[in-house]
């Protein structure tokens, strides 16, 4: 079982950004492999660091990982401990490179820094059908990658370091200062060849189908994320991530209130009177209920665990069966009479019961 992202930078979910930077810092100075040299336990809990640090960092993820825990980031999306050593100093060096007396640059030692590509963004239209089972999604996504046949060579600015050194004059003597290359933003390689038709970094643009799979539950508006599935990063640097969006399609007869679901039955005047079986649809299949006589306009009848399934795999939301008895809009001489004759008759007075609730009441224990 993973270890839970507050408990590993020693913070309480209520931390302050702030708060979270400082403690993921100390976190890193103390497991830095500058400092642990050959430690592989102290490897494992700087990347558990960053990795949690990736995600509590990110307003949106954190908000992620309260609601639904490390079940949010599952199924081939999330931070999910991929990020090699590189990756992490590549995204999180700034925070605590000066810990290290400046020598160190995106990597170990002040090794060069690896760019990384951008992120891409898509959005996934579901069925609640979907939604319910969970589905593998086949996309196809334009995305950046390096061209065939693209070289790329040392960089003759900064010979390869990804670092230029500059000396300065100050009133304290001489001080030699380093700083990111400009001419190859640190990777320490410029492109030598550059294939027609790619841009000026050997990039081209290409069509690639990349595989979704989507966990059952999820919500509109919930981002998922498939690692290294964003544009690619020229000089074999690190590929950005594809941020996929839910979006969920409405669906004919069901309404979806997290994970519950609602539905409207409508029944007529005489099987309201009467009684009846009724046969209800379900995401998955069919269910028989029993409508006892006499049962009014507005009764909700509840199926438990025939809704949807919440993300964490922790129980299923019910359905929600409101009745609705339809009053016939014409009416033919003979069942006219009938009601006429029925008008004063004791049977079909209103004659509410305190169990029978208002629609008021009903409004109230909704939100309540």
């Amino acid at each position: 079982m993973k270890k839970d992202y507050y408990e590993v930078l020693g913070i309480s979910k209520n931390a302050s950004s702030s708060e979270i930077k400082k403690a993921y810092r100390k976190k890193a100075i103390q497991y830095h492999p500058d400092k642990n040299p050959g430690d592989k336990e102290a490897e494992a809990q700087f990347k558990l660091a960053a990795e949690a640090y990736e995600v509590l960092s990110d307003p949106q993820k954190k908000s992620q990982y309260d609601q639904f825990g490390h079940a949010a980031f599952e199924g081939g999306q999330g931070f999910g401990g991929s990020m090699n050593m590189e990756d992490i100093f590549s995204q999180f060096g700034d925070i605590f490179g000066s810990a290290f007396g400046g020598s160190f640059s995106g990597g170990f030692g002040g090794r060069t820094s690896r760019s990384r590509g951008s992120d891409m963004r898509i959005r996934v239209k579901l069925s609640l059908e979907e939604i319910s089972n969970g589905v593998e999604k086949k996309i196809k996504v334009p995305r950046k990658v390096q061209a065939p046949g693209v070289n790329y060579g040392t960089c003759s600015a900064c010979n390869g370091s990804g670092q230029v050194m500059k000396i300065t004059n100050t009133i304290l003597g001489r001080m030699q200062t380093s700083s990111t290359c400009d001419v190859c933003s640190g990777s320490g390689k410029s492109i030598i060849n550059k294939p027609l038709g790619s841009d000026q970094h050997g990039m081209i643009k290409k069509e690639e189908t990349v595989s979704i799979k989507i966990p059952s539950g999820v919500e509109e508006g919930m981002q998922l994320k498939v690692e290294g599935k964003g544009n690619e990063a020229p000089a074999d640097g690190i590929s950005g991530d594809l941020l996929v969006l839910i979006e969920e399609i409405d669906h004919p007869i069901f309404v979806r209130e997290n994970n519950h679901l609602h539905f409207d039955l409508y029944i007529s005047f005489s099987e309201a009177a009467l009684g009846i079986s009724k046969e209800v649809n379900l995401l998955n299949g069919k269910v028989r209920i029993k409508l006892e006589s006499g049962i009014q306009s507005g009764k909700t009848l509840r199926l438990r665990g025939k809704g949807l399934p919440s993300l964490n795999g922790y129980g299923t939301g019910d359905l929600l069966v409101h009745v609705n008895v339809w009053t016939p809009k014409t009416l033919n001489k003979e069942q006219k009479v009938f009601f006429e004759n029925m008008i004063d008759d004791d049977n079909f007075r209103p004659d509410p019961q305190s169990s029978d609730k208002s629609f008021f009441q009903k409004v109230k224990d909704m939100f309540n």
